[in-house]
């Protein structure tokens, strides 16, 4: 990803860059992708229907993070107390779709690899929220 080099070259950013929101921002997009694909490999088990709720919550985790990741990339002006909330609202969805897919992990691969990645973009949004004033 080139998150780091695109950031710093917005005239706007003059050299101040959070660490922990270029975190932040690459684990948004990688979680994105990864409950994407969990979602869709979900779909094609035999159990399906076990995993409708394991679905609903990758998708809905996949939109926060994308979501969260554009916020959070926009460095014209401020609007820090909406990226603040859409950050909770990432680390919680990412908690709730972790939480789930622990439930399937030990039968399905993409969902342990999920809720791992689900894990770290959670952790990654908590050290975030440090930063973001």
């Amino acid at each position: 990803m080139h998150v780091r080099e695109m950031i710093s070259a917005h005239p706007d950013v003059k050299g101040r860059i959070s660490e922990a929101l270029i975190g932040c921002i690459e684990a948004c997009y990688d979680c994105a992708q990864t409950c994407t694909a969990c979602a869709d490999a979900c779909l094609a088990e035999a159990d399906v229907i076990e995993l409708r709720q394991c679905i609903r919550l990758d998708l809905d985790c996949a939109d926060i993070c994308a979501m969260t990741g554009a916020l959070a990339s926009r460095r014209s002006g401020s609007n820090h107390e909406v990226l603040r909330a859409a950050i909770e609202l990432c680390a919680l969805a990412c908690r709730q779709c972790a939480i789930e897919c622990e439930k399937h992990a030990q039968h399905h691969e993409h969902c342990r690899i999920c809720a791992e990645e689900c894990r770290r973009c959670e952790q990654a949004c908590n050290s975030a929220l440090r930063s973001v004033h």
